[in-house]
């Protein structure tokens, strides 16, 4: 048996909203893919705070977390991640809090630092340019309080989140979050899914640096990859035309919702090779090319877990893609 068969797989859902769709659409294209994959035998299924973005769906993350929890029964559910200077720790120990009380043993907590929007938006959240430079470790310190066990004579408690103890994660696509992660002994995430050229320093760091905690007794670290599988080579490089045009647009500043495939990409040598920059650990192919290359990537990495994002145009390719992964996987 390889070692990708004992890996766990999950999802990155970045509620990707079509050129003619609705975020209403989006939502419901989440329930059904989260159901699937929850069928299908997908460990998690994480979904991403944005903000001010056109095709993407997720601003609000814990009220869709709650909306795919309350429609599946067992697949684990969270954030890929919480971006955690947008907010209040005590809100987001409240939040998480209450949907670990609605679904008990199943939320997970993902954190991260960058705002996941533009500066003009950042102002309108009322989040300082400095947030997270500096304070994140206090902020996260913070936070753990509000989701352990009251501390004694602790004026302010998150009520539910208190002594809840939702698991958390470091998320990150730099060495910063891989070496706090480390430090703290809590389970980490790369984000090679648009950033994977700093992806094996930051494990590097993460593995080397590891302390044991009352959480991990040794490293556990997640890798979210690109995958666009189709049921031939040229049909899945046809369809990840759509993910390419995503960060062809993001690279000429006018970001737009999902677009439908092209035979052809009108683009320059440069902006090819920056395109291929953001989707460097992207696996695209039928079922023979993504199991050759998803069991490379993990012998690569060694990764504990892997976190597939797919972005497609049309609902019905994306589910058939988490479909071959499982089948090729397993």
């Amino acid at each position: 048996m390889s070692q990708l068969a004992e890996t766990a797989l999950s999802v990155l859902d970045l509620a990707p909203i079509r050129e003619g769709g609705s975020a209403a659409e989006t939502f419901a294209n989440s329930v059904e893919l989260a159901k699937r994959a929850e069928g299908l035998g997908y460990t998690r299924y994480w979904l991403a705070e944005h903000h001010n973005i056109a095709g993407i769906a997720s601003a609000a993350t814990s009220v869709l977390i709650g909306h795919v929890a309350g429609q599946t029964s067992t697949i684990r559910v969270g954030s890929g991640g919480i971006m955690l200077p947008n907010h209040a720790p005590l809100v987001i120990a409240e939040q998480f809090g209450t949907l670990e009380t609605l679904y008990p043993g199943r939320i997970d907590l993902g954190l991260g630092r960058a705002p996941g929007s533009d500066g003009a938006t950042m102002r309108a959240m009322r989040r300082s340019a400095q947030a997270g430079v500096d304070d994140f470790p206090a902020q996260l310190d913070e936070l753990t309080r509000y989701l352990g066990d009251a501390a004694p004579h602790q004026q302010v408690k998150a009520v539910p989140g208190q002594s809840t103890h939702v698991p958390i994660w470091l998320l990150g696509s730099s060495g910063y979050s891989a070496q706090l992660a480390a430090r703290l002994g809590l389970p980490f995430a790369f984000a090679a899914q648009f950033a994977p050229g700093y992806l094996f320093e930051a494990l590097r760091l993460y593995r080397d640096n590891f302390r044991p905690s009352n959480v991990l007794d040794k490293p556990h670290a997640m890798v979210g990859m690109p995958v666009i599988a189709a049921d031939t080579d040229q049909m899945a490089h046809y369809l990840a035309t759509t993910a390419q045009q995503k960060f062809l647009n993001l690279i000429r500043g006018r970001p737009t919702t999902s677009q439908p495939p092209v035979e052809q990409l009108d683009w320059t040598p440069m902006e090819q090779a920056q395109v291929s920059q953001f989707l460097g650990a992207a696996i695209i192919g039928g079922p023979d090319t993504v199991k050759t290359e998803l069991e490379a990537f993990q012998a690569r990495t060694g990764a504990d877990e892997l976190m597939i994002n797919s972005d497609f145009f049309d609902q019905q390719d994306r589910l058939r893609s988490y479909e071959i992964v499982m089948e090729v996987a397993r």
